[in-house]
């Protein structure tokens, strides 16, 4: 918390009337008042509950994150600021909700599993209990065995890295000396193809993660063609934690695929070794899911304090955090956290009565996972279209910017970008 308020302090040397231009001549009553505002009736764990717990998952396009857009725009006007509003940016696609989803093994016998559906993939239809089918399909060749074999099965793909025993901490926080040290390293160039890693050459790795995308997609053609129930795919991850993903585009007219669950690594193995061993496995699973077509744009929540200085007024020092998340949890680290700290900022500075000299405004952006569809949109309307970089008005009066997407732990320093003094 205390990083954050040296952050907010940072905020303050910008805007505040009683704060000079740096932060070593911050006027120590204003600070003051803002440490004891953010210590002592601090209101961000609050906020973080609502985003979370209460809004739920805030999938693009989804009923959550308009849960989420319109429960930030009520808090953020009852603080006081003005203007605020849940800004369209532009056309996004087709939102997508799960309505139920439930996965178990029932033969060789019953075995409740984790299983994720796929964000943009259709519900089952109803109950399916359907025999497993194991296709591993490493080559475009390799689909032609399986035609025939897959009509009405489930259908289960293979785990690409199982998870290994692993008796080191998951991470390991880096001590104040230790981040020194990298920070006294010295410069040396910037990789290049030829003294680069083959394993870590980014046109090698694109090259790679396109061709895999190609064949999955063609296994996802040859599925559907075959007549497959649905598919079960391994989700990253351990220990019963699913990382989620999209299994079909969000575009309006994308064509259609299979129902697809994500599953944990330590079920999907089960399934497999079974299948291997000749053994029938059976799985009944339903899930019903439903796409958001009525409205095809996608959404910021915007809202701000006035300046006051006659002549700084008009400049802009902007905050931001994306609400959007996947749909398998409550996105808490990514980015709940994030804007619950931008709404406790704006919150401290109205509680505390400082008066800003420039204009502070506050944008959650949406639709961060699918591409900073927010975020980009929303420089491209206001400040420059990146494809002609002709400057709008707006780009002149933005002072600085300040964004948090970090995860979890604490802040140890603040970075700002910013255009003047």
């Amino acid at each position: 918390m205390q990083k954050f308020l040296l952050t907010l302090v940072a905020v303050g040397a910008l805007v505040s009337p009683t704060l000079a231009q740096t932060p070593e001549k911050t006027d120590p009553a204003a600070l003051a008042k803002i440490k004891d505002e953010g210590l002592n009736r601090s209101k961000v764990m609050e906020t973080a509950f609502y985003l979370t717990d209460v809004c739920g998952p805030r999938l693009a396009g989804s009923e959550g994150l308009a849960r989420a857009n319109a429960w930030a725009k009520k808090r953020l006007t009852d603080y006081g600021l003005a203007n605020a509003n849940v800004e369209a940016w532009g056309d996004f696609g087709r939102g997508w909700d799960i309505d139920k989803s439930y996965v178990a093994m029932t033969a060789p016998y019953y075995h409740a599993m984790i299983g994720v559906p796929k964000a943009w993939t259709p519900g089952t239809g109803g109950s399916l209990r359907k025999q497993v089918a194991y296709v591993n399909v490493k080559a475009e060749a390799d689909l032609e065995k399986y035609k025939g074999q897959l009509r009405d099965k489930i259908v289960l793909l293979p785990v690409a890295t199982p998870p290994q025993p692993n008796f080191e901490p998951d991470a390991k926080r880096l001590t104040a000396d230790e981040l020194q040290k990298m920070a006294d390293a010295p410069a040396g160039g910037a990789p290049t193809a030829a003294n680069r890693p083959a394993e870590a050459n980014p046109e090698a790795r694109r090259a790679a993660m396109l061709a895999a995308r190609e064949l999955r997609q063609k296994l996802g053609d040859m599925l559907l063609a075959e007549g497959a129930a649905a598919v079960l795919s391994p989700g990253r991850g351990s220990d019963g934690t699913v990382f989620t993903t999209n299994g079909a585009p969000y575009a309006a007219d994308a064509k259609p695929v299979l129902p697809e669950l994500e599953m944990s690594s330590e079920d999907q193995l089960r399934l497999i070794r079974l299948v291997d061993a000749g053994v029938p496995v059976e799985v009944e699973m339903e899930t019903k899911t439903h796409f958001q077509t009525q409205d095809l744009k996608g959404y910021n929540v915007v809202a701000e304090i006035p300046g006051t200085d006659k002549k700084l007024k008009s400049e802009v020092v902007m905050l931001g955090g994306h609400l959007d998340s996947w749909h398998a949890a409550t996105g808490a680290t990514d980015n709940a956290a994030g804007c619950a700290v931008m709404l406790e900022a704006v919150r401290i500075l109205k509680a505390t009565g400082l008066k800003p000299r420039r204009t502070i405004r506050v944008a959650l952006w949406g639709e961060e996972e699918e591409g900073l569809h927010g975020s980009r949109n929303y420089v491209k309307n206001h400040f420059a279209d990146p494809a002609t970089m002709v400057l709008k008005p707006d780009h002149e009066k933005l002072a600085a910017y300040f964004n948090l997407d970090n995860g979890g732990g604490k802040i140890r320093a603040s970075t700002r970008r910013a255009t003047r003094p």
